[in-house]
């Protein structure tokens, strides 16, 4: 599935907000909030998503078209790393060991940032790295 480049980097956009508010506030539920997103994203699609419905009725009908697509996979990975980012700081500011949450938080944000205001969607160059690397054919049964 091909996807708009522009929806992704929107929705990093929304998401450095959220984790601006976690480690601002140290709400659990703000981040809690965001851990749905992203699992939307993951499991469901982009397309699914909540940010990725904003940018679909709200922001896309206001843009030319994309002057490019990209496949969905790349990005898609990028929301199941920031759904064990986001659980692992759930698990830091619920468990009261605050230092962890925040700086699940904070790498969060960067993530958001490098992709939301630079284009480059750390999630994504993994999928890209483990794709070029992992062996063909590797954990498949015979």
């Amino acid at each position: 599935m091909q996807i708009d480049p522009r929806g992704p980097r929107f929705g990093a956009l929304v998401t450095m907000a959220m984790f601006v508010a976690v480690l601002i506030t140290g709400n659990v539920w703000v981040l809690a909030v965001q851990a749905v997103v992203f699992a939307i994203g993951a499991f469901l699609g982009l397309a699914r998503s909540p940010y990725g419905l904003l940018y679909r009725f709200l922001v896309r009908p206001r843009l030319g078209p994309p002057s490019e697509l990209e496949d969905a996979a790349p990005p898609r990975f990028a929301q199941a790393v920031g759904l064990v980012i986001s659980l692992i700081g759930i698990v830091g500011y619920g468990s009261g060991l605050v230092p962890l949450g925040m700086a699940a938080a904070a790498a969060g944000l960067v993530a958001a940032v490098l992709n939301g205001v630079f284009g480059l969607c750390l999630g994504c160059e993994m999928y890209l790295l483990i794709r070029r690397t992992w062996p063909a054919g590797a954990g498949a049964r015979t």
